[in-house]
């Protein structure tokens, strides 16, 4: 069983990357590539450091963000985290089978699932679905009418992004649901609707939670991104707080989630906020470089070997090309972490069966190269099993949803 301690570790060799990614290929240089690492002490260091941004507000671990089992019933046995984000109704059914508060984070479609969950008390007790129109609630109906099954637990999902006259849309297309009007009224809607009960609101702030405000070498964009989300922050708190208690007029609710990993601060501030979401800063992905009120470390990581050289200076690697999803840019592209200096090719960057690198005088076939995915929980779908590492030597195996046999999306 992975155990995390209750207190954040004194050491943080990843400071030194001289040592930090040496130390990663010597304990794992029996194991073939490609291969993923979790530094445990690493993964305590930003767990705590978590916590700590979230000033004592329960945290809702995003289970899309880490994918692994052992991590996800590792991380919930620390006071502070408490409950779980999911991302798909299939798995949140799964998780529910250990953990008694599993929240969708999006809208399902899936009939199988749904016809699952209500033919079962215990499920339909332990899993919240996420609503934002009555569409959402005739589907549930039509799969499993309200006579045949238990009540049906849903949240409600409130639009957080930022909208100002003649400037694009800031956030990103959720919910239909803004204003506390029409919060009131889906919450009536539902309130009106045998065989579901409203326990939740979910409000997910992308723009600021999820959009990086100190870019490396854009100082000018940095400075544009923090204007935009000190403004955004505060039309949100405010409309937010009047949707939140219409909605109270007409249900108690159990929960109100909201936030991210790059938001706690902020979002643990807004009294009308009950528990915050995060995940993604377990991990520490290289997308977190680049905001300025927190620097995660790097704890998960994958090695691809390198299998020839086509010339003195270019090593190829064997694969490479995990791409995160968003918007297609060289930052969705994994960071070659170690050794230094190591550069992707423009005509090829990082591909599916090879990944050439320049800079690579004095890598030869069979050396092993650390790179950094742009995201956390994606990168476990190219993997079953992650290594973990402390201080040096293997402590654990442990599969992902996709060593398990799960693809959930």
């Amino acid at each position: 069983m992975m155990h995390i301690p209750e207190t954040a570790p004194a050491s943080r060799p990843w400071l030194d990357a001289t040592r930090y990614w040496p130390t990663h290929s010597r304990a794992t240089a029996q194991l073939p590539a490609p291969l993923a690492v979790l530094d445990l002490d690493a993964l305590a260091h930003n767990a705590h450091d978590m916590l700590r941004r979230a000033n004592g507000m329960p945290i809702r671990l995003a289970s899309k963000s880490v994918r692994v089992d052992a991590v996800i019933d590792a991380v919930l046995r620390l006071p502070g985290f408490a409950g779980i984000l999911a991302f798909t109704l299939p798995e949140a059914l799964r998780l529910a089978q250990r953990h008694e508060d599993v929240v969708v984070a999006y809208p399902t479609a899936d009939r199988e699932a749904i016809a699952r969950l209500g033919a079962s008390p215990r499920l339909a007790s332990r899993v919240t679905l996420m609503v934002d129109s009555p569409d959402h609630l005739d589907l549930v109906d039509a799969v499993i009418p309200p006579r045949n099954r238990p009540d049906i637990r849903v949240a409600l999902e409130l639009d957080a992004s930022y909208v100002v006259p003649m400037l694009p849309r800031i956030g990103v297309w959720r919910s239909p649901i803004r204003s506390a009007t029409q919060a009131e009224r889906a919450a009536r809607v539902i309130a009106s609707r045998p065989g579901f009960r409203l326990v939740g609101v979910m409000s997910y702030e992308a723009q600021i939670a999820g959009l990086a405000n100190h870019p490396k070498g854009r100082p000018a964009y940095g400075a544009i991104v923090t204007a935009l989300q000190r403004a955004s922050w505060s039309e949100l708190v405010e409309r937010r707080g009047a949707a939140i208690a219409a909605i109270r007029n007409v249900s108690p609710l159990e929960f109100v989630n909201a936030g991210g990993t790059g938001s706690l601060e902020r979002t643990s501030s807004d009294p009308s906020v009950t528990d915050v979401a995060a995940g993604s800063g377990l991990f520490g992905p290289h997308l977190f470089d680049n905001y300025s009120q927190f620097s995660p470390a790097p704890a998960f990581s994958f090695a691809l070997d390198v299998v020839r050289k086509p010339t003195r200076d270019i090593a190829t690697l064997l694969g490479g090309g995990w791409i995160a999803s968003g918007p297609p840019a060289k930052d969705r592209l994994p960071q070659v972490a170690w050794p230094r200096g190591l550069k992707m090719i423009a005509t090829e960057m990082a591909g599916e069966v090879q990944t050439p690198l320049t800079g690579a005088g004095r890598l030869a076939a069979g050396d092993r190269v650390w790179l950094r995915h742009t995201k956390a929980g994606e990168l476990c779908e190219h993997v079953n099993e992650i290594v973990v590492v402390s201080e040096g030597d293997i402590v654990d195996r442990v599969h992902t949803y996709r060593g398990e046999g799960y693809a959930f999306l």
